[in-house]
């Protein structure tokens, strides 16, 4: 009997529905691990490459080609994990794809043939065009990149925001019909997202580059004296960056509030109403009219609870279970709190004791702040399922349930094989993106010089020395 019941549990998360979303929840995770990176990588390249090219030091340029090196990596783990996303539609999510096509389409086809296309062009020149375009050309080139990289996201984002506040559309023939281009873009849950996701993007590179660079450091390596420099301009990024993260995610957390307050109920595990909502630390732990004060700037201001609105939205809807699971929801927003206090942490006293009274940072602080380059990927992923899941049951909220996405012709053994060969590669690709970046961290800024080789005239004639 208890054998039995154990086999009717482990069949009832084989079904397609659950497989397709863990699927889709394992792809979407890996690929955003690499997104952040390679926005916020691009700028910190592009500034060096500037400053590079201002002051024409040889050591600017050491320092452009480490990084640029690392930026390259991480853009092609992107750029590949990425193409699967949207395959994902049409083999898993069909449903979906037929009926939100018209409006889902349209930004995902501008970000494919606009903006990675921009992105994919001008870093080829950037690489292979360093000896060869004019130096003011080539710097030209990497902030188009960066600029390529941020329209990209900018078309993502009015994608998925309009799962999450759907708007410019209308239904006809059984499916959504778009008629509004100008809403779809200035969504205002996509005007609160994309500076976040910029933020944030710009917290993870300070960091990557905090780490590594304390990690040199630390070593007393032949180029450690650059890695200091990188050190202390991650410090002044990732002041910005914080700063700039807790403004954005302050009103977006607004916004969720106006728009999507089964979320909100569900982050703060409110189930009761209240005109003096509490904020919930830990369970047992909370602020008084803290939760009102975020969400009202006062501390009387009412917060719906979880079951208010799922009576409302039972009222709307018919019968079901609108609350999204919502200890995950609880448990991811007080992980990336708590990541955004340490990064902050980690900012203030670098910049407090290194940089303002000029005191070195002992070996032990160094291998903390190396190990802190982790704290912004765990504040992405759990920042990315705090939305995706304090959204369910809805795909598009409170038009579309999950449950109805699905494709109806795949069956769950199929979905299965393409999540366990999903994994699988996925696996390998990590351990060899690893592998060559803890390579290339190992190199360094290298000092090699090299002969280039011009021919003119069918004569060869030998370039003089350039610095790797």
């Amino acid at each position: 009997m208890i054998v039995n019941q154990h086999l009717l549990t482990i069949l009832s998360f084989m079904d397609v529905l659950f497989l397709s979303r863990l699927q889709f929840a394992i792809t979407t995770v890996y690929h955003f691990l690499f997104v952040p990176l390679t926005i916020g990588l691009a700028l910190f390249v592009a500034i060096w490459e500037t400053t590079s090219y201002s002051s024409g030091s040889s050591e600017d340029e050491r320092i452009v080609r480490f990084w640029g090196r690392l930026f390259l990596l991480s853009f092609a783990v992107g750029a590949v994990t990425g193409i699967v996303q949207e395959f994902q539609f049409g083999m898993n999510w069909s449903e979906y794809s037929r009926f939100v096509g018209d409006v889902f389409g349209a930004p995902l086809a501008i970000e494919a043939l606009l903006a990675f296309f921009l992105e994919s062009t001008f870093l080829g020149l950037w690489i292979f065009g360093r000896h060869i375009l004019p130096k003011s050309i080539h710097v030209i080139c990497i902030w188009l990149v960066f600029a390529g990289s941020c329209i990209s996201a900018v078309w993502i984002l009015v994608a998925n925001s309009f799962m999450q506040h759907p708007v410019g559309y209308v239904f006809s023939n059984g499916r959504a019909e778009m008629t509004h281009f100008w809403e779809l873009i200035s969504n205002p849950y996509f005007l609160h997202q994309f500076p976040h996701v910029i933020t944030a993007s710009l917290c993870t590179a300070s960091f990557f580059v905090l780490g590594i660079s304390a990690l040199k450091i630390r070593q007393h390596t032949e180029d450690a004296y650059l890695f200091e420099k990188t050190f202390k301009f991650a410090l002044f990024m990732g002041l910005v960056g914080i700063i700039s993260v807790l403004l954005s995610g302050h009103l977006q957390a607004q916004m969720v509030a106006n728009y999507q307050p089964m979320k909100l109920a569900a982050m703060e595990n409110l189930e009761k109403t209240q005109n003096s909502a509490p904020l919930s630390i830990v369970p047992g732990v909370e602020i008084p009219a803290m939760l009102s004060i975020l969400v009202y700037h006062k501390p009387v201001g009412e917060v719906k609870g979880l079951d208010d609105l799922q009576n409302t939205m039972e009222s709307r809807f018919g019968p079901g279970d609108y609350k999204p699971p919502v200890w995950i929801t609880y448990l991811c927003f007080r992980a990336m709190v708590f990541c955004f206090f340490a990064m902050s942490l980690i900012v203030f006293y670098g910049i407090v004791w290194y940089l303002i009274l000029g005191k070195s940072l002992h070996k032990k602080i160094l291998t903390l702040i190396s190990f802190g380059i982790s704290l912004p990927f765990i504040a992405n992923i759990t920042g990315w399922l705090l939305a995706e899941v304090g959204r369910q049951p809805w795909i598009i909220y409170g038009v579309m349930p999950t449950d109805k996405a699905v494709s109806v012709n795949i069956s769950s053994g199929e979905v299965l094989f393409s999540l366990l060969a999903f994994s699988t590669v996925y696996v390998i690709l990590g351990a060899i993106i690893v592998y060559f970046m803890h390579q290339e961290i190992l190199r360094g800024c290298i000092n090699k010089k090299i002969t280039r080789r011009v021919t003119i005239s069918n004569h060869p004639i030998t370039g003089g020395h350039q610095t790797m």
